[in-house]
């Protein structure tokens, strides 16, 4: 099975997963050379050789009218010692777009950026309008890009916009964003998601994300690492903080790895075709990339954990809510069993199929939902075939088809409710 897997332990950025993944590209300049074709905005995009830690690997150079963004990361002194000269609104409030000041992009709505350039005057940028989501959409529907990629890309973004909207607590549709950031984040989205199809891979997996830590400055004031709307992103992916003190992960940067992830943890056991280092703007003790790897995983046996436990005292209505319950918190599979328990008594033997790394978070569920007093373990092992859900359109109406191939076979079957 061809296999991407990135390495996310040194940063996450949305400029660094697009560098990792070009890397791995076939025809670098073939790439560059559609997006640049692409007419974004004031936009133009370059790979450059950079070195970090003495690797060398690629850092993808946006520029919005000849102007480069970055974030400011504070130091913890520094923080301190700023943090009397803020009132309460600092902390993460959006600003009103009446307020005419310069609100961020999705990608980095709390970082003061600093542009870099021919364009040094920020007069120079006056011009530029505010952009909501739907305008966001509007403008990736006209780009010419393979419906799948305009596809990918328009999710990535609901991903971050809706994770913005909780953190101002207003609707999406009353985000507005300054077009300098959102164009350069644009950049980074359309290209990680052109660099995916183009790679086309079976399956996509990646470590656990280092966020670092630290606080970093915005224009609203100084706020903790991760971001507010990269922690929310992150929620359900496993993700550490580390002694670097700074912001490695962007929430593009975790939007994409939200969209396009199947699976965090180690990396397989995987036939390796090429490596890609893709850089990162700021130097650490440690190399600020992410590394992909490409190549072929023997995929058709996965772990899984097999959870059990017996109920001679629940309403078949109860079992019902407590199977829907474990549907929704990520079980593979559940069912039940008739079986015979002490005392003469008919019960039911619940049975849950599911990832390692969901089990300790479905015990819980059966623990709390269920009157069980201990619930079993079993580790093993599973063949499972790839599968892929297509929509088929027909006279009647769209059918989503369920496809899976694997071990010398392969077979469909339309889903019973929409035909």
């Amino acid at each position: 099975m061809k296999t991407l897997y990135l390495e996310c332990g040194m940063g996450a950025a949305g400029d660094m997963l697009t560098g990792a993944l070009l890397e791995l590209c076939p025809d670098r300049e073939a790439f560059l050379s559609r997006m640049n074709a692409l007419d974004l905005p004031g936009v133009h995009v370059a790979a450059e050789a950079s070195v970090k830690c003495g690797i060398t690997g690629t850092h993808i150079r946006v520029t919005v009218d000849g102007a480069e963004e970055e974030s400011v990361d504070v130091p913890d002194h520094a923080h301190h010692a700023e943090h009397h000269h803020h009132d309460a609104h600092s902390h993460g409030e959006p600003h009103e777009e009446h307020h005419h000041h310069d609100a961020h992009s999705h990608e980095e709505p709390h970082e003061e950026h600093h542009h870099h350039g021919d364009h040094e005057d920020h007069a120079a940028h006056a011009h530029h309008h505010h952009t909501s989501l739907p305008e966001i959409s509007a403008l990736i529907d006209r780009l010419d890009l393979p419906e799948k990629v305009r596809a990918d890309a328009k999710a990535v973004y609901g991903i971050i916009a809706e994770a913005e909207s909780r953190v101002h607590g207003r609707p999406v549709s009353e985000i507005h964003f300054h077009e300098v950031g959102t164009m350069d984040a644009l950049a980074d989205v359309v290209g990680v998601c052109l660099l995916m199809d183009i790679l086309s891979p079976d399956q996509v997996l990646a470590s656990p994300v280092h966020t670092g830590s630290g606080y970093v400055r915005c224009a609203h004031g100084v706020l903790p690492v991760p971001a507010p709307a990269t922690a929310l992103i992150l929620s359900g992916v496993p993700s550490y903080g580390g002694e670097i003190r700074g912001e490695l992960c962007t929430p593009t940067g975790a939007a994409l790895l939200k969209h396009f992830v199947s699976r965090f943890g180690d990396r397989p056991v995987m036939s390796v075709r090429s490596v890609g280092y893709g850089m990162g703007k700021k130097d650490f003790e440690m190399a600020n990339c992410v590394r992909a790897f490409l190549g072929d995983a023997d995929d058709a046996l996965r772990p899984v954990v097999k959870l059990e436990c017996n109920l001679d005292d629940m309403t078949a209505e109860d079992i019902g809510f407590v199977m829907d319950e474990l549907f929704a918190s990520g079980a593979k599979d559940v069912y039940t069993q008739p079986a015979g328990m002490k005392k003469s008594r008919p019960g039911v033997l619940l049975s849950v199929v599911c990832l390692p790394e969901d089990a300790d978070r479905l015990a819980e569920v059966i623990m709390k939902d269920t009157s069980t007093l201990g619930i079993r373990r079993l580790d093993m092992t599973r063949y499972m075939l790839r599968r892929e859900i297509r929509t088929v359109s027909t006279p009647y109406g769209d059918v989503r088809v369920k496809y899976a191939a694997g071990m010398g076979t392969e077979r469909s079957k339309p889903e019973f409710e929409d035909v």
